[in-house]
């Protein structure tokens, strides 16, 4: 795994054990298997196997990796592959925008079965989208330089401060950030720190284990970290995944009851 370990707060790590679908003994859903009768009756788009849609890089939730079955890893993607063997079915990330992803135009057009991408769970978003159970408690950050003279939000008037289009961290940020701070959308993390390591944006507003994990490269320095109670989910289409979103709630539940989640959630992440 090329990341075994991240400093998370234990605000982040608690996560939802409470948070369950289906009933604490299940295993796997009755007649949910992998080529035969379930998986047509969970309306998967290609029999046998389970198409994840996903805005791949986006460590340590999502990343390339040669050697994992899917030719991903990450968190998210490792929980959709535990929950996909357990069904009996291959996994198949397709890697898109994450636009066409929360405005759930990717899901509508049938070129995914589900969208594992870090997204958290907001109203808005439920207007467009079926999420299955929340899987993961999340919070904000500001990333700077060591250097930064940068201490918290406030100090953003007259920068440049940059965030992820449509996602969390470009709303708190205008909402929260100075009215003259002038902030800069990007399409994705890649881009963001590309951004920020060349100077042309003085910060970065975004998850804080992906803010963690480019902390890790050196050089740089969470200046604040932002209780947000926002919490990740898998997300389907609005209608007609029903079956699928019960599947998935079940198969959670068991890799909680399990250990399997606890598992998982160590490869990434390490609660202090």
């Amino acid at each position: 795994m090329r990341r075994t370990a991240l400093l998370v707060p234990l605000a982040a790590a608690g996560l939802l054990l409470s948070a369950c679908g289906g009933d604490d003994d299940t295993t796997t859903p009755t007649d949910t298997g992998g080529s035969g009768s379930g998986a047509t009756d969970l309306g998967l788009i290609s029999d046998g196997q389970l198409t994840v849609c996903s805005d791949i890089p986006y460590e340590p939730f999502e990343f390339e990796d040669a050697d994992a079955p899917s030719g991903y890893s990450g968190f998210d993607i490792d929980l959709v592959q535990a929950i996909a063997d357990n069904l009996e079915l291959e996994v198949v990330v397709s890697v898109t925008g994450f636009d066409a992803l929360s405005s759930g135009t990717a899901l509508e057009a049938d070129s995914c079965d589900m969208a594992a991408s870090a997204m958290t769970i907001t109203e808005e978003r439920k207007a467009n989208i079926t999420f299955a159970d929340a899987y993961y408690d999340s919070l904000q950050s500001l990333l700077v330089p060591e250097d930064s003279d940068v201490a918290s939000i406030d100090d953003l008037g007259g920068k440049k401060v940059g965030v992820q289009s449509s996602t969390t961290g470009q709303i708190y940020a205008e909402e929260n950030a100075p009215e003259d701070t002038e902030i800069v959308e990007f399409p994705g993390d890649t881009e963001m720190y590309a951004a920020l390591q060349a100077g042309s944006v003085d910060a970065l507003l975004q998850d804080l284990p992906v803010n963690l994990v480019h902390v890790e490269d050196g050089g740089l320095t969470i200046a604040e970290e932002y209780q947000t109670d926002e919490q990740y989910g898998f997300a389907l289409k609005k209608e007609g995944k029903e079956a699928l979103v019960e599947a998935i709630n079940e198969q959670l539940q068991a890799l909680r009851d399990d250990g399997t989640y606890d598992e998982i959630y160590g490869m990434y992440f390490t609660a202090e």
